[in-house]
């Protein structure tokens, strides 16, 4: 007798021995014990799920009649009766198994149609298995529809497809769909083992697992693997021979790199990349794989009871879980998963596989630049004045780039109390680009790259508020002791000679600390207040600034710095705001005319707002101005007036005298037009009733209670332009 292979051989006979699709066992069980029958099925799922085991187990039971020939529907099918052996054999007159991909027209439709009409030969009922259903024609599914919903009483019909989605919604209205499922492994391993004890093979639990993983869900996969597996290893399935058949990657290669990426070990990670290129290992799979051990390393650092334990690398999952924290173990599953999904950007495998090793040893948390860089020594005494400039850029530079929002402003007799600004820190040395401005100390704990960096923003931005009082919300009301007018300017210095031109350390100090700084809140108020005032004295507000030039922080700060950020120990001069000129004001009123000739009121702005045009025709009739209406006999003359010539290009002058013309049907509709200034259009009342909602919605929100508890409670406002008419 010739080999059978295993899919075949221990095929199920029944519903019990069924592995992996309780849910279509339990209704099929049901609807057979209690013979509430439907006249079609339809099983979908993947490949080697068991759709055509279903089937034939359902004809079974069908048609079973028992070891006595007495018996009738059942959902337990005695397997020894002419029925049943002759289904299992494949012999069975009236069940027709079908394949629908290669016999997929009309003609074989309308022939197996008209064979169903008969009566069964020697069984209880006729049935039709239709395999890989969705490759029919639509002319057979059509063909089908009827029979299908209205079949003869001694016809059943199972359909089975992978792809239910090609299937016309018509076809599945009057099936009963069941949904098979994809075999976990574990149920998988368990029929692996029951097979294997029955053949009497010798075998090793992680190499069943490593078949089940190989088998993608598929039992009939899953078998045919360990038919090969067996004539692969001489009749032992073990662990070494599945992986070498399956072409698997050795799990201590996984666990390796990720010793080395506890090490932080370069060369220890490339060795491991070297060793495995060696030996032709797929470095696709081994992202795949590895993607999978994190996996289970960050299960077992939060679920430890989800691990499986019959995994042979268990003890390292648990050391590797103790070894990494689970920031960890997240960064590096997501850089595998991305670095999978990149390899075939790279210029080959090894490239992507080693580059994304080394970006797993790069971005290790906790590992940035912010919690290695040492403090900066203290600077000696004569270089305070050479080392403030780079240190002030270095500070706005990272206030700048944190954008640190300014604190509000002090109350004015808060402000007035407030003692001076404490003196500047001594002077850091420059700090190199993008590098971070502060360190923990020795004994701290180590802050993570971004909470350093917050550090680092707040602290220049605690240097930036000591030299510069932060700005005012809008609307604030000006102190009542604020100045009227700028202080007097003092008497003019002699002529600087080659050595007057930088002050000495204390006295830029004592400019920047003593008296009442010239960015005071209330000061500028006043300033803003009298514009022309520091126009006629731009002179003495030069004079009275202090002579710091080499304390002006650099030009490449100040260009990409954030002015809120920044601070500066030179005054910025209030320049004089120009007035905005308004608007021309319209020569006459706007007076509506009626039109009683053509029935119409003669509301130009109205008319031309309700037209059906669009694009720059539109923009024509909402922006012109109408200056006269003629009526001639039965002819009417628009004469309007236009902003701009470039409206009445491209016969948009003919698009309005054709809307025109519709609106007045029984009149001859013509236009002429002229350019000139323009006043009471469509565009402008549409433009002032947005201004109107806009006024209302505001002075709504300024009204509500809410809105005015919070402006008093937290000093807030409302931002200008943030309120939206919907």
């Amino acid at each position: 007798m010739s080999y059978q292979v295993l899919a075949r051989k221990y095929r199920p006979k029944n519903f019990e021995t069924l592995v992996g699709q309780e849910h279509v066992v339990r209704a099929l069980t049901h609807a057979l014990r209690t013979e509430r029958l439907h006249h079609a099925y339809l099983f979908t799922g993947t490949r080697g799920v068991g759709k055509t085991t279903l089937s034939r187990i359902l004809a079974k039971s069908l048609n079973c009649t028992g070891p006595d020939g007495q018996g009738g529907i059942t959902p337990e099918p005695c397997g020894q009766c002419e029925a049943c052996r002759a289904i299992d054999a494949g012999r069975f007159v009236d069940y027709i198994e079908m394949d629908a991909a290669s016999n997929r027209g009309v003609d074989e439709m309308a022939q197996l149609l008209e064979q169903a009409v008969y009566a069964p030969s020697n069984a209880r009922f006729k049935v039709y298995m239709i395999d890989e259903v969705h490759m029919l024609t639509n002319h057979a599914f059509n063909a089908m529809l009827k029979t299908l919903e209205e079949p003869p009483p001694h016809v059943k019909f199972i359909l089975a497809t992978t792809d239910p989605q090609k299937i016309p919604v018509t076809v599945l209205s009057r099936c009963l769909q069941f949904n098979l499922k994809q075999m976990p492994p574990g149920h998988i391993v368990g029929h692996l083992e029951n097979i294997l004890g029955q053949e009497e093979v010798s075998f090793e639990q992680p190499a069943l697992r490593l078949l089940a993983q190989g088998a993608h869900g598929s039992m009939r996969d899953a078998l045919s693997l360990t038919d090969q597996a067996i004539a692969y290893a001489a009749g032992q399935v073990t662990l070494d021979a599945v992986q070498g058949m399956l072409g698997a990657l050795d799990q201590s290669y996984l666990v390796r790199l990720l010793d080395a990426l506890v090490a932080q070990d370069g060369a220890d990670l490339m060795a491991v990349a070297d060793e495995m290129a060696s030996r032709s290992l797929s470095y696709n799979g081994a992202l795949q794989d590895l993607g999978t051990l994190l996996h289970r390393i960050a299960l077992a650092q939060s679920v430890p009871g989800a691990v499986p334990q019959d995994l042979p690398e268990l003890a390292d999952i648990l050391r590797l879980a103790e070894a990494f924290e689970p920031q960890e173990v997240q960064l590096y599953y997501q850089i595998a998963v991305h670095g999978r999904n990149e390899i075939g950007l790279a210029p080959d495998e090894y490239a992507g596989f080693t580059m994304t090793l080394l970006r797993m040893l790069a971005f290790r948390p906790g590992q940035g630049g912010a919690e290695a860089s040492a403090a900066p020594p203290a600077a000696a005494p004569g270089s305070q004045l050479n080392g403030a400039p780079a240190a002030r850029a270095a500070a706005a530079a990272a206030a700048s780039h944190a954008a640190v929002t300014p604190r509000p402003a002090a109350p004015p007799a808060a402000a007035a109390a407030a003692p001076a600004a404490p003196p500047a820190r001594p002077a850091a040395p420059p700090a190199a680009p993008g590098a971070p401005t502060g360190a923990a100390a020795p004994g701290a704990p180590a802050m993570t790259s971004a909470r350093a960096a917050i550090n680092a923003a707040l602290e220049a931005a605690r240097a930036a508020s000591g030299m510069r009082q932060a700005p005012k919300r809008p609307g604030a009301e000006p102190s009542a002791q604020a100045p009227v007018a700028p202080p007097p300017a003092p008497p003019a210095p002699p002529a600087p000679g080659p050595s007057a031109s930088m002050p000495s350390a204390p006295q830029a100090r004592q400019g920047a600390a003593g008296g009442s700084p010239p960015w005071d809140g209330g000061q500028a108020q006043a300033v803003a207040q009298q514009p022309q005032a520091v126009a006629q004295q731009p002179q003495a507000t030069m004079r009275a600034q202090p002579q710091a030039a080499d304390d002006d922080v650099p030009s490449w700060v100040t260009e990409f710095s954030d002015d809120t950020a920044v601070a500066s120990e030179a005054p910025a001069i209030v320049a004089p705001v120009p007035a905005m000129r308004a608007p021309a004001a319209p020569p006459h009123a706007y007076v509506v005319t009626p039109v009683p000739q053509i029935g119409w009121d003669g509301n130009w702005p109205a008319l031309a707002g309700s037209l059906p045009l669009r694009g720059v025709a539109q923009q024509l009739a909402l922006q012109t101005e109408l200056i006269d209406c003629a009526v001639h006999e039965r002819a009417v003359t628009f004469k309007l007036r236009v902003p701009v010539d470039t409206l009445r290009a491209s016969g948009n002058s003919e698009k309005l005298a054709a809307a025109l013309q519709e609106h007045f049907p029984d009149y001859r509709v013509s236009v002429e037009s002229e350019i000139g200034p323009v006043w009471y259009t469509a565009g402008a009342e549409q433009k002032a009733a947005r201004e109107e909602r806009q006024r209302l919605a505001e002075s709504i929100v300024a009204a509500d209670p809410f809105v005015q508890e919070l402006e008093r409670r937290f000093d807030a406002f409302v931002v200008p332009g943030s309120v939206k008419v919907a």
